[in-house]
């Protein structure tokens, strides 16, 4: 795979693909680590005398525009970071994004407004997508895709422009790749996963393909109720899905022949409802009172997974062990984070809600080897899926 090392950029006009999907709350940003992560390319591009001209998504409007999620604020925040104007274009393709374009000087860069305000970026239909894919490319004489929490998607932006277009992957891709293959291949042992978030089945691939390659798997968060469950345990009204115990119970035995040790919370804090203010109580992992909700791992669980990570030499963590938003809730995921950087390992956080509680938490960055901008693309990367983005610009 190219890099933008391959690239003669000046002069030239240089579409990049990047991820620029923030939190926003009332138009401001609460979390502008994706637009950080994105400059290290745009700078290298703009200072090597490329026009700039990226592009992003932000939510999911369905291919209506919505002046909620406009990219402008973002465009605002890139200019700070990157120290010089950013032109903004207030469509696509159209009209605003031509004459955006056709007015960029060497080193000067644009944002055109939301991908996804477009409805060809995400269609399912190839000839949709191809035409707003050509209508993109004809901004642009070459294409570099550094959108790492994009690539698992087959979006015209991602896997349609670099088939038009020269192209070669960014910076923050190629250090993305980097640590995966670090996940993969050549694993320095003992290897322990850490998952957690809402759902199991947002799991259930990685989780397959971990059962031959990890040493050692620690689940919290609200997927663990359907292991708790499929144990045998009482799980109150904790979030559970009833159609994965099979496939859990399964996993499990496979663990145990596989000689992969599972690790479970064996305390819970269990609350009489979904709200900081609730009443709440530590109970065993086993006991979870029937009218009550699991919203964070225990005290107890919280140094057990630490312990866990003790002798790990590397670490791949995605999703939080409970509802960190909140603060009676966010002990576990804090327990966690402290964990993986006292392991010494090599420690990646998978992108995504794990991100944004390292954040939250207040944990410095620099203390975690490395923290991924795409969640769910680390994790179909882990499942050993071709993701489309990474697959055209291998081509």
């Amino acid at each position: 795979m190219r890099t933008i090392d391959d690239l003669d950029v000046t002069g030239r006009t240089v579409l990049v693909r990047t991820d620029l999907n923030v939190p926003l709350q009332d138009g401001k940003i609460t979390d502008d680590g994706r637009i950080r992560a994105s400059v290290p390319t745009i700078r290298a591009l703009a200072e090597r005398g490329a026009k700039v001209v990226a592009c992003a998504h932000l939510g999911r409007p369905k291919g209506e525009v919505k002046p909620e999620l406009s990219l402008a604020p973002v465009a605002a925040r890139l200019g700070e970071l990157l120290g010089r104007d950013v032109a903004f274009a207030s469509d696509v393709v159209g009209d605003s994004a031509r004459a955006t374009v056709e007015g960029l000087a060497d080193g000067q860069v644009a944002l055109l407004e939301n991908l996804r305000f477009e409805p060809g970026e995400t269609s399912k239909d190839d000839a949709e997508r191809g035409a707003l894919a050509d209508r993109l490319a004809g901004l642009a004489d070459l294409y570099v895709g550094d959108g790492f929490g994009a690539v698992h998607r087959k979006h015209a932006s991602v896997y349609d422009v670099p088939q038009r277009l020269p192209h070669a992957a960014g910076l923050l891709i190629a250090a993305e790749l980097d640590v995966l293959r670090k996940l993969t291949e050549d694993v320095a042992r003992p290897y322990a996963v850490v998952l957690g978030g809402s759902k199991v089945s947002d799991k259930l691939g990685v989780i397959d393909n971990l059962l031959g390659k990890a040493d050692r798997i620690l689940v919290g968060g609200g997927m663990v109720f359907t292991f708790l469950k499929a144990q045998g345990h009482e799980v109150g009204t904790s979030l559970l899905e009833e159609d994965q115990l099979d496939t859990v119970r399964e996993y499990l035995e496979r663990a145990e022949k596989n000689g992969v040790e599972f690790v479970l919370p064996t305390d819970i804090v269990a609350a009489s409802a979904f709200a900081a203010d609730a009443d709440h109580e530590v109970v065993p992992a086993g006991a979870i009172p029937a009218d009550r909700m699991g919203l964070d791992i225990g005290p107890e669980s919280g140094r057990l997974f630490a312990a866990r990570l003790a002798d790990a030499e590397t670490v791949f963590w995605n999703g939080p062990m409970g509802v960190f938003e909140m603060e009676p809730y966010s002990h576990g995921t804090r327990a966690v984070a402290q964990g993986l950087i006292d392991s010494g390992a090599f420690t990646v956080v998978g992108g995504g809600d794990s991100a944004a509680a390292v954040r939250q938490l207040g944990f410095d960055e620099g203390a975690f080897s490395h923290i991924s901008t795409g969640g769910g693309a680390s994790l179909e990367y882990l499942e050993g899926k071709t993701l489309p983005g990474l697959k055209a610009l291998e081509d």
